[in-house]
């Protein structure tokens, strides 16, 4: 891979446009098997003295089971020429066949956790916390009636940045 390591703090790009428009990979692996999924609900802060992101997987992904297991995960971003992989990782369920040998993308690890050598920025990350989340503590009902229509409440991981690589 060619990737230079960065500290979280020395990250340049704007967290709303790499989640919220430019979408992540999550990627682990399970018993030798890596499964990923796209996501775009998620964030990179200080939680517990540490830098941390978090992110949400509904129970219905199969991409759950992975990170699961895992102790860690990788998140990874990508330039707009790779959006119709991201496109595809969330429209195919990895139980179905293997997604990312179907993305052309090409499966890599760092520090024996699975990411993308193809990836602008990739952040490996360990897994501090874990809830589902509960729909009396929704203050906003309107959340509830356009997010969780069919009550499949979201798990929140929050995870602790261990490393973070970008193109050199």
């Amino acid at each position: 891979m060619n990737f230079q390591e960065i500290k979280p703090e020395e990250l340049k790009e704007n967290v709303f446009e790499m989640i919220g428009k430019k979408w992540m990979l999550i990627t682990a692996e399970k018993d030798g098997k890596a499964n990923t999924m796209t996501a775009s609900w998620g964030g990179l802060g200080v939680l517990f003295g540490k830098p941390v992101a978090f992110f949400f997987i509904r129970p219905q992904r199969y991409t759950k089971e992975f990170v699961d297991a895992a102790e860690r995960a990788s998140l990874s971003f990508f330039s707009e020429s790779h959006r119709g992989a991201l496109n595809y990782c969330g429209s195919v369920s990895g139980r179905n066949e293997d997604k990312i040998e179907k993305t052309g993308l090409t499966l890599t690890h760092e520090s024996g956790v699975p990411c993308f050598a193809e990836a602008e920025t990739t952040l490996i990350v360990r897994k501090v916390y874990r809830q589902t989340m509960a729909p009396e503590c929704f203050l906003d009902p309107a959340i509830m009636e356009k997010w969780y229509a069919a009550r499949d409440y979201h798990t929140v991981y929050i995870a602790e940045i261990e490393k973070v690589l970008t193109k050199a």
